[in-house]
């Protein structure tokens, strides 16, 4: 099969694994797994910060890094359709007691500061205390710019917020922009990063802040189950993937660009601003909605076909397999566009 649901459903490759049989191992929780260790002290000098800890999910690390910022009865500033505001359980107001206050993205995904200015809470006994801003980067496929990066700094140093990063996809951020993590994350207080989407490790992320921050993390991270015993075997399939998938993201890059080009020439609409990243968005007319799905995986290809449709590139995804969607993507549409033509026209699109 064809994957293009996300880039969760990569796979380790045979010297990923290798890396992980010959894994040097310890219990983690007592801090004595090399392989983990090694793994957090790379992550922390990548990244610029004091230091780092390894988690099993990046929703873990998300709700990790709220717990630790945030007491109960606080706030933090989210974006409406960001993921661990949308998508990740509710966790932190259900397990920390921390208020969300969502608030919409601008077009390139940033979280507008006059907005933020807005909705921060007065000194008052009526109000949660608001205590965080939270961006993501990359947003739906989108890099945030440097210069806003910089300006939300400025504001929660004014503004007294800490700032964190949900960078699951953030080396996509770096890579697309050409500069080294650093030049990113020297614009917050803590960041997570996510090692199982395009960077191909099976499982777990990163939480990157100050010394004394990690250390209370570290504390939440086993309150909320995530203490793990021999995790060298996975985090060597961490530091494989950042040693060796980090620069090769470019190639998803690319592919998601000439795959959009390649379908914009068949008349499929992509949404604006296109790939910047891994990520293309296409509306679909709603002929075509409930039909190329089925249709698509009857001949290889998973998509999650809705009126706006997202597509991943990844690195189990080449360039010839690309070439095979666009064609099936062109076929598919001379039948559903001509009624009646063979088995073609939307009541015979299946067969």
């Amino acid at each position: 099969m064809i994957d293009l649901r996300s880039d969760t459903v990569t796979k380790p490759g045979k010297a990923m694994r290798q890396a992980m049989e010959d894994a040097a191992v310890g219990d983690d929780v007592y801090g004595d797994d090399p392989s983990v260790n090694q793994l957090e002290q790379e992550a922390a000098a990548l990244s610029g910060k004091e230091a780092a800890l390894f988690l099993p999910t990046g929703t873990q690390a998300n709700l990790v890094a709220l717990l630790t910022h945030c007491q109960r009865g606080e706030e933090y500033i989210v974006g409406q359709k960001a993921h661990n505001y949308m998508f990740e359980a509710g966790g932190a107001a259900v397990l920390g007691s921390i208020q969300p206050q969502p608030i919409d993205a601008a077009e390139d995904g940033t979280l507008p500061l006059d907005v933020i200015a807005s909705v921060i809470k007065p000194d008052d006994i009526h109000f949660a205390r608001t205590r965080l801003l939270c961006i993501e980067n990359t947003h739906n496929g989108k890099v945030l710019p440097l210069d806003y990066l910089h300006q939300a700094w400025a504001f929660t140093r004014k503004k007294k917020l800490a700032l964190h990063v949900d960078g699951a996809r953030i080396f996509n951020a770096s890579v697309a922009m050409r500069v080294p993590l650093t030049t990113l994350t020297q614009y917050c207080d803590t960041l997570t990063i996510c090692l199982s989407k395009g960077l191909g490790a099976p499982v777990g992320s990163l939480l990157c802040g100050s010394a004394e921050y990690i250390k209370q993390a570290r504390r939440w991270r086993k309150m909320v189950g995530g203490g793990m015993r021999q995790a060298g075997i996975l985090a060597q399939a961490a530091l494989y993937a950042l040693h060796h998938n980090v620069e090769r993201l470019r190639e998803d890059h690319d592919n998601a660009q000439w795959l959009a080009e390649q379908l914009a020439a068949l008349g499929v609409e992509v949404v604006s601003p296109g790939a910047q990243t891994n990520m293309l968005f296409l509306r679909l007319p709603a002929n075509e909605v409930s039909q190329l799905g089925p249709w698509m995986k009857q001949r290889g290809i998973l998509i999650n076909a809705g009126p706006i449709t997202r597509l991943v590139t990844h690195l189990d995804v080449s360039r010839e397999d690309l070439k095979r969607v666009v064609d099936l993507w062109r076929e598919f549409k001379g039948r559903i566009t001509t009624p009646g033509s063979g088995d073609g026209g939307a009541k015979g699109i299946y067969g």
